[in-house]
């Protein structure tokens, strides 16, 4: 998984660094015109070069369950995004997510009952792949958390460019490129419990750290602890998913992948939404000194959130790197 591991876990940290200097050279406009051309271009080439590898079968497309499922992850995504800047007690906040929660409400009990379910939730049965769904929220959380509050310290608190801001971040690109692989490596010989436990580490040490600066810390430190950070992500990322699934069987691959990847992106949503605005809300005054301690507060919280998956790491993950047969 090496390689692989490399190019999907890089992706959301290189983003930030490109953004910059789009935004800078070009103008904020154009990140959303290339984002079209390389959409487009990636459809026509999965088009043309991918080929399926697993067992496909016709199977009857329902679409209550596609509309409960849409409205589900939408109603909490964007009413979670809303918090901060709108009224919590709103529509756009309380109301939203209230719609997710009964859609996702709804959306479980339809799969339990069809008898080829739109999308298997069956494969919750395995405690391996639960543990690896909740450790990909949390971790999502703290990376899309940290991933936005980052570019804000240096652009609208130290009054940076967008440029310097995406210079910042790209020592943790360079550092997650060149771990992913052999985070991969390590994974296939040792099992997931070696990259856990020092990628845990590192994540609780990185985001802590982030608590202590002040308006007088040089831009290098910060950036160093974005560093062991985004290690600590490419310890973690790849090996958390094919950990996870690899306790599934082959078959419900699918709905074990489809389930995981839209459960962290609704855990990166929220992390991205609580602590900006946790960033805001713990400022104690309106100065540069108190912003930054508002910063301090919400890497603070984060780092409660990395806690908290260091001890799901120490508890409810073996060493072991899969059983296929654990749910058939």
């Amino acid at each position: 998984m090496g390689w692989y591991g490399l190019s999907i876990s890089a992706a959301p940290v290189l983003a930030p660094t490109l953004s910059g200097l789009i935004v800078d050279s070009i103008g904020w406009r154009a990140i959303f015109g290339l984002t079209a051309i390389v959409i487009a271009a990636s459809t026509l080439f999965a088009l043309l070069i991918f080929n399926n590898v697993l067992s496909v079968s016709k199977q009857s497309f329902d679409i209550p369950s596609f509309l409960l499922s849409s409205l589900a992850f939408a109603g909490l995504t964007l009413g979670i995004g809303n918090y901060g800047t709108v009224v919590f007690w709103s529509f756009q906040v309380v109301g939203l997510i209230f719609l997710g929660i009964v859609s996702g409400v709804a959306f479980t009990y339809r799969q339990l009952d069809l008898e080829r379910a739109f999308l298997n939730i069956r494969v919750f049965k395995s405690k391996a792949f639960t543990v690896s769904v909740c450790a990909s929220i949390l971790l999502y959380m703290v990376m899309m958390g940290s991933s936005v509050i980052m570019p804000l310290y240096v652009q609208s608190l130290l009054g940076y460019s967008a440029t310097i801001s995406s210079f910042v971040v790209l020592p943790g690109s360079l550092a997650m490129a060149i771990v992913s692989p052999f985070a991969g490596r390590i994974f296939d010989r040792l099992g997931i419990k070696p990259l856990l436990l020092l990628g845990l580490i590192c994540l609780v040490i990185s985001t802590l750290g982030m608590f202590y600066i002040s308006s007088a810390t040089p831009l290098w430190l910060p950036a160093f602890y974005n560093v062991v950070r985004s290690i600590a992500i490419g310890c973690l990322m790849m090996p958390l998913v094919t950990w996870g699934t690899s306790h599934i069987a082959s078959q419900f691959t699918a709905d074990g992948t489809a389930l995981l990847t839209s459960l962290r992106t609704v855990g990166g949503a929220i992390g991205s939404a609580v602590f900006v605005s946790l960033m805001s809300t713990l400022a104690t005054a309106n100065s540069l000194m108190g912003q930054i301690q508002g910063l301090n507060r919400a890497f603070l919280c984060m780092t409660f959130v990395a806690v908290l998956l260091l001890a799901l790491g120490l508890f409810f993950v073996k060493g072991e790197k899969g059983d296929t047969n654990s749910l058939s």
